[in-house]
């Protein structure tokens, strides 16, 4: 942690959200959802950054990395993500994985496995999220609730082997996804949430925002 007791957290994407939705996109919206607790020290970085936004010495003064990725996996260097696995596993970096990031290339090699899903469908909503794990640090205070609109991911789930279903969605149709993960891999705590599709306004809700800010504390080894 820094002097200041401050949980320090860097905010990446890949910077292809629509402006329209997400001015300052992803990381920008989900930087703002994070400082409205003063216990976060947040700053950004995207993709076009020196080292891909997140050099050794970034990462050294980072507790906890939030990732979003979508269109653009492919262009992530494999050097990134070993610096990534290496400050996870053994300097105990957190790092959540958030939406289309199950098949980011971090948040795969930390879990070891492929990310693939189901199926996909936009629009699909309502999304109905139900807590399966009330007390777990990460659904302090929160109640199951309901999203619409939001996209539409379907099991089967490439997820490797969680230690806790945090969150599980449904939605019409029957089709249903394992949506709020935990794992551990090495020092480092992982969790992956799924909603957070780009065309939606999702993270501008305060029940999102503070599930996000619960699972970077709990990350950092904070709850």
């Amino acid at each position: 942690m820094s002097e200041q007791g401050k949980i320090r957290v860097l905010v990446w994407s890949e910077h292809t959200a629509p402006k329209a939705m997400y001015p300052n996109d992803i990381n920008g919206v989900v930087a703002d959802g994070l400082r409205q607790d003063p216990i976060f020290e947040v700053r950004t970085a995207e993709l076009v950054d020196p080292d891909q936004g997140v050099s050794e010495e970034v990462l050294a003064n980072t507790d906890v990395l939030a990732w979003w990725g979508h269109l653009l996996h492919r262009m992530v260097r494999d050097e990134t993500v070993d610096r990534i696995e290496r400050h996870v596993k053994e300097r105990g970096m957190g790092f959540l994985a958030l939406h289309s990031s199950h098949m980011a290339k971090p948040f795969t090699r930390l879990i070891g496995d492929d990310g693939r899903i189901g199926g996909v469908k936009h629009e699909a909503g309502p999304e109905e999220v139900k807590v399966l794990a009330p007390d777990h640090p990460i659904a302090a205070g929160v109640s199951d609730f309901s999203i619409d609109p939001e996209e539409m991911y379907d099991e089967e789930f490439g997820a490797g082997k969680p230690d806790t279903v945090v969150f599980h969605s449904t939605f019409p149709g029957g089709h249903e996804f394992r949506s709020g993960l935990t794992y551990t891999a090495g020092l480092g705590r992982i969790f992956y949430f799924r909603p957070g599709h780009e065309e939606n306004p999702t993270y501008y809700r305060e029940d999102v925002r503070h599930i996000l800010r619960n699972a970077a504390k709990w990350a950092a080894g904070r709850s």
